[in-house]
């Protein structure tokens, strides 16, 4: 059995998801906020910062949200192209991107505060982290439209249910913050969304974590 520890609404939403509809037994642990369980000992063992997801397996336990899904899509397939298929390059040069440009540059808008250096530099941060977003959503947008197997809605992917918890994300934003978008202007990528929102995997997680139907399309807290 697998063991999920996660933040409510956090990076772990996605193995979440990927684990209902891989079909293996797994246990949630949700950890409160306010807690002080990732400081303690025996969750330091499992993450040495203190951070989530973490997923414990056989192999141990595996840290960073890329790297758990890459280790579940390659033991259980049919969640992305397996290693040596030809889909397999075109895959994982848009999941790194989506990992390590598109993650990054949404968790920086979420708390500028710690990369803007000053008080002082804090609006002119977000403004240029909010244009390089609508640059990463521009690439990731016209990826999707093309539909490749490996993200297409109706068909759960680790990549289509990275991308559309991170639009989640990204239409949490204030209208008033810089990174404010609206669904509507990454069409494909929101019809990704809209498709898994409503398989059981992510209605059952979404109850799970009390975040309502409609997860990833039209957040709501």
């Amino acid at each position: 059995m697998y063991i999920l520890h996660a933040l409510p609404d956090s990076a772990g939403l996605v193995v979440h998801c990927l684990l209902r509809e891989m079909g293996v037994p797994f246990r949630l642990h949700l950890i409160d906020r306010a807690s002080t369980e990732r400081d303690a000992p025996p969750y330091r063992a499992l993450h040495p910062e203190g951070k989530v997801p973490v997923l414990e397996t056989p192999d141990g336990p595996i840290f960073e949200t890329g790297a758990i899904l890459l280790w579940l899509g390659e033991r259980h397939p049919g969640f992305c192209p397996a290693p040596g298929s030809p889909e397999r390059a075109a895959f994982l040069k848009w999941f790194v991107y989506t990992n390590n440009a598109v993650h990054t540059t949404v968790m920086e808008l979420f708390y500028p505060e710690r990369h803007a250096g000053s008080p002082e530099a804090l609006p002119d941060f977000l403004t240029t982290a909010a244009g390089r977003l609508s640059g990463q959503l521009a690439l990731l947008e016209a990826m999707a439209a093309r539909r490749p197997d490996w993200c297409a809605p109706g068909r759960p992917t680790i990549l289509g249910y990275y991308l559309s918890m991170l639009l989640r994300w990204i239409l949490s934003f204030e209208e008033s913050h810089p990174a404010n978008r609206s669904g509507d202007d990454y069409p494909a990528l929101l019809a990704l969304a809209r498709s898994l929102e409503t398989r059981p995997a992510a209605l059952a997680a979404a109850e799970a974590e009390e975040l309502g139907p409609t997860i990833f399309s039209a957040p709501s807290y």
